[in-house]
């Protein structure tokens, strides 16, 4: 049996982990939430991220307009929140479903 800590094994978990970040993120920022209580949700929720990950995952999804993006100047520090932009519901929407393809695929193979 292969050991969680296998070098092997754990650079695969990171591999298949790396994709689903960008599904956790649009999903939890539907509600608007800026950089670090995401990465406080999404550890609660079982995603470890480090904040180096995260950070520039937040900046290229706003890039490619799935996250908007604005400043909160209202309080002593000034806070970027992000929120999921109706594009990147729509590719929410196809990742969750080819996630579920794949999962139905794969559960098919055991």
């Amino acid at each position: 049996m292969t050991s969680i800590d296998d070098p092997a094994l754990a650079g695969h978990l990171q591999e298949l982990r790396r994709g689903t970040v960008v599904v956790a993120a649009l999903a939890s920022l539907r509600t608007a939430g800026y950089g670090y209580a995401l990465l406080e949700t999404l550890g609660r929720s079982g995603f470890e991220v480090d904040a180096n990950t995260l950070y520039p995952l937040l900046r290229r999804l706003e890039k490619q307009g799935l996250l908007t993006a604005e400043w909160n100047t209202q309080e002593s520090r000034p806070r970027k929140f992000y929120r999921t932009s109706p594009a990147g519901e729509d590719v929410l929407t196809a990742l969750r479903a080819d996630w579920r393809a794949l999962d139905a695929a794969i559960s098919d193979l055991a």
